[in-house]
């Protein structure tokens, strides 16, 4: 099947769309994908939704400017397959199945509530194609962490590559997340700590900058290590597979015990890229065994610093998701492209080792034109 992947993630930074051919357990062929910014206006009411949605009590609930970036992100994600397909020459019934994630605004498993705006139903009768979103809804109420999603999609595209195992994929976005692979056993993973989200609301806060270009700032910089050790003596990070994390869970974590307030711009950049640095560290004494080498993907692939001190700390060769020949940009989109494929044909999204549910898990709402 031809599908169509959309992300539009916790860095709030756009929408990514892409195409794969895929049978849902393996991957034919990755086709273009296309990143559409978000503007300031549109930053400016997703970040006012994820304000409002601290009082969201049910999946349902649309309290302050949810409602309105709901049906932003819709009209956003249906832009950007628009325009994939127009500047392929392809028709709307080229596609099997477009696999929109939506935009998550708040990510409770312990209550067992997630939510991603998006409205599946306007976007299939939009686009004339079937469109499967709500993917982490089933899982969450199974009892399991609803994310990470993807490491079904690493599986596969590992099983493409040649050279030593186990080996580690970790996305770095607004929350990172490795996942585990070593032969054809599932996958294990498990968001590892704070991404970029920290580090970008910080870098707006005090300068009105969107993110650290290649990590320029924070290598001008120094880390507080002490006040880093103050962060990861935090349970979450000495917590077994699998866990996660909701966008803002370290922010007053942070907040309390970083200084940030009294740490210059380059001090507090570094700080924050160290936090990410020593998080994914400290889940690898937690994973099955040691792996081997690392891909990152995800904005974070982009920031030279944080790859330099992945490197220093894990030990073992880091590189990026394009180096290996996958995307660091793409990525996600591809993965919910064909995680589209597998809801539609039945097969597990999630598993016991990759979100903690009770046994192998579909998911997904189908909604057809």
């Amino acid at each position: 099947m031809h599908a169509i992947g959309l992300m539009s993630g916790t860095s709030m930074d756009g929408v990514d769309v892409a195409l794969v051919q895929t049978d849902g357990e393996a991957v034919f062929w990755r086709g273009p994908a296309l990143t559409f910014p978000f503007c300031s206006a549109t930053r400016a009411l997703l970040a006012g939704a994820v304000e409002d949605a601290r009082g969201v009590n049910a999946r349902t609930d649309r309290p302050g400017r949810l409602a309105a970036a709901e049906a932003r992100i819709t009209e956003l994600n249906a832009q950007a397959v628009e325009a994939l397909i127009a500047s392929l020459r392809l028709a709307p019934s080229d596609i099997a199945v477009v696999g929109f994630h939506g935009q998550t605004v708040i990510h409770r498993p312990d209550a067992r509530l997630t939510v991603q705006l998006g409205l599946g139903e306007r976007l299939a009768r939009r686009l004339g194609i079937p469109v499967v979103a709500d993917m982490r809804a089933a899982d969450v109420a199974a009892g399991g962490q609803g994310a990470p999603l993807v490491p079904v999609y690493h599986r596969a595209l590992a099983a493409g590559l040649d050279g030593p195992r186990p080996l580690a994929v970790l996305n770095v976005g607004g929350v990172a997340n490795v996942t585990f692979l070593d032969g054809e056993a599932d996958p294990v993973a498990c968001d590892t700590g704070p991404g970029n989200a920290l580090l970008d609301d910080f870098l707006f806060a005090r300068a009105g900058l969107a993110f650290d270009d290649c990590g320029a700032i924070a290598r001008r910089g120094t880390a507080d290590e002490a006040a880093l050790a103050r962060v990861l003596a935090h349970p979450f990070f000495a917590a077994p597979p699998p866990k996660s994390l909701d966008r803002n869970e370290f922010r007053e974590v942070a907040k309390a015990r970083l200084g940030l307030d009294g740490l210059s711009l380059e001090d507090g950049a570094a700080t924050l890229t160290a936090l990410t640095a020593a998080s994914v560290a400290a889940v690898v004494p937690l994973l099955p065994a040691t792996p081997r080498r690392w891909i990152v993907a995800g904005g974070g692939a982009r920031n030279g610093t944080l790859l330099a001190l992945l490197e220093r700390q894990l030990g073992v060769p880091v590189m990026t998701a394009d180096a290996v020949g996958w995307s660091v940009d793409a990525l996600e989109a591809e993965a919910f492209a064909f995680l589209a494929v597998r809801a539609l044909r039945g097969l597990p999204l999630t598993f016991p080792a990759t979100t903690g549910c009770p046994a192998p898990l579909t998911g997904g709402v189908v909604f057809r034109p």
